[in-house]
């Protein structure tokens, strides 16, 4: 276990019972195994991390920076002799209406970030499925977009700057308070989506925009995956850019029925949800997107009359993970392609199901791309895995193919960590691995993730 110079932490902050330590050594990623060697510090200041990183950076020990654990790709996964340094605890919330900015601690909930700001009359846009425990560290960690990028973007143009501790403890500012400004690079724009390997993200200031109207919704039905594409093609093409455009095939919205009534219809091939929150506005853009979708092909529209309605579709569409993951072992992944070959997209998915045998669900960010397959497998049968893993990386190819990318929003971690190699290609990685040099010449942040 990497011991760290007595004294140097108060007691509690190292967690000492190996069991809770264990759940601290893995996150939400498929098959994700805590090592034997490895010591978990529960950072409650910014004092402990600057502590752990000169200690790390002097002795070569491996830290994994840490927050709510709910990535799916194992970025957040413990190594072996390593630090996990877990930055939960890092809280605060300093919103500035005039700048319209807030101050953010790394451990903050998205969600609660979301409500605080709200009540200053602000809104917050990055809203992963996941947003009442993923954390704001982990956001900015991986650049986690969510359902209502389509219309508002990623983390990435959410950040205006950042506190972050280097290996060895230096604390470095990045980017600045002003609404503009070109002095230098934009080094916040390298740490966004680095997945800790260049530091520890201990204070962020993220750009706020004003409250939109509450939302409301549209869902439509198709008889095949195709005429839903072309629904996703055709809301797109309005003006008026809706604030969700959602995208659901069958089994996804047999899954979410199961687990509840959340106001989706059944039978069908595949579903959209379309939101807008334009201020004064949002009825009439519901009505027109709807009418979009009817001369789409869409064999059923309906216009949620409520809020609660609108809310009900919305908890539905948020509990699709959960639905998915009682169906059975799955790899859930994460690809984006150009809005243009999301056709293509979904019908390689469903080519792939139908040659290998493995059931894929096709669903997520229809209005940017971005979709969430899932491929299920038993965990009990290693042939059945092995299909699973050959099917994504056919899946993965095809999307390169069509000129997307590996992830659009959960990161590399260590299961795209050969994907990333298609993607970027021997001198682009080896460009990245120089940069990550400069901020981690030992190579002690999170080692084996991404690259």
């Amino acid at each position: 276990m990497p011991t760290l110079t007595p004294g140097l932490l108060a007691a509690d902050a190292i967690i000492a019972d190996a069991d809770i330590a264990r759940t601290y050594a893995v996150d939400a990623s498929v098959g994700a195994q805590p090592p034997v060697d490895f010591t978990v510090v529960r950072a409650r200041d910014v004092d402990d991390v600057v502590a752990v990183l000169r200690e790390a950076q002097a002795h070569g020990i491996p830290v994994v920076p840490q927050g709510a654990r709910t990535s799916l790709t194992g970025a957040a996964c413990a190594t072996e002799g390593a630090i996990v340094l877990n930055v939960e605890q890092l809280g605060g919330i300093d919103v500035d209406p005039v700048e319209a900015t807030a101050r953010v601690g790394p451990g903050v909930v998205t969600a609660t970030l979301k409500s605080v700001v709200a009540e200053a009359g602000l809104f917050y846009p990055p809203d992963p499925a996941s947003a009442d425990t993923c954390t704001v560290g982990g956001n900015i960690a991986t650049n986690a977009g969510g359902l209502c990028c389509v219309k508002y973007g990623v983390t990435a143009d959410y950040v205006r700057g950042l506190e972050v501790v280097l290996p060895g403890g230096e604390r470095v500012h990045t980017g600045r308070r002003t609404a503009k400004g070109v002095a230098g690079m934009d080094l916040t724009g390298v740490v966004v989506g680095s997945e800790g390997t260049l530091g520890v993200v201990v204070s962020a200031l993220v750009r706020l925009v004003p409250a939109p109207d509450p939302p409301l919704t549209a869902v439509a039905t198709f008889a095949s995956l195709e005429d839903a594409v072309r629904g996703v093609l055709a809301v797109r093409a309005d003006r008026h850019r809706p604030a969700l455009l959602e995208f659901l095939d069958e089994a996804s919205l047999v899954a979410i029925a199961a687990v509840g009534d959340y106001g989706f219809p059944a039978g069908c091939a595949a579903a959209l949800l379309v939101q807008s929150d334009r201020p004064g506005h949002a009825a009439e853009d519901v009505q027109r997107y709807a009418a979009a979708l009817t001369a789409a092909g869409a064999t059923e529209t309906a216009v949620a009359e409520t809020r609660s309605e609108a809310e009900l579709l919305m908890q539905g569409r948020r509990m699709l993970n959960f639905a998915l993951e009682r169906k059975g072992d799955r790899l859930i992944e994460d690809a984006c392609v150009p809005i243009a070959r999301l056709g293509d997209f979904v019908r390689a998915g469903q080519q792939i199901a139908d040659r290998t045998g493995v059931e894929i669900t096709l669903s997520g960010h229809g209005g940017d791309g971005n979709l969430h397959p899932s491929l299920f497998f038993d965990r009990a049968d290693e042939a059945s895995w092995h299909r699973a893993e050959a099917a994504l990386a056919e899946l993965m190819r095809v999307v390169l193919d069509l000129g997307g990318t590996i992830t659009g929003e959960h990161g590399v971690g260590t299961l795209k960590r050969d994907y990333l190699r298609w993607e970027l290609g021997d001198a682009e990685i080896a460009r990245q691995l120089a940069v990550k040099a400069v901020f981690d010449p030992r190579g002690i942040m999170n080692p084996g993730k991404v690259f």
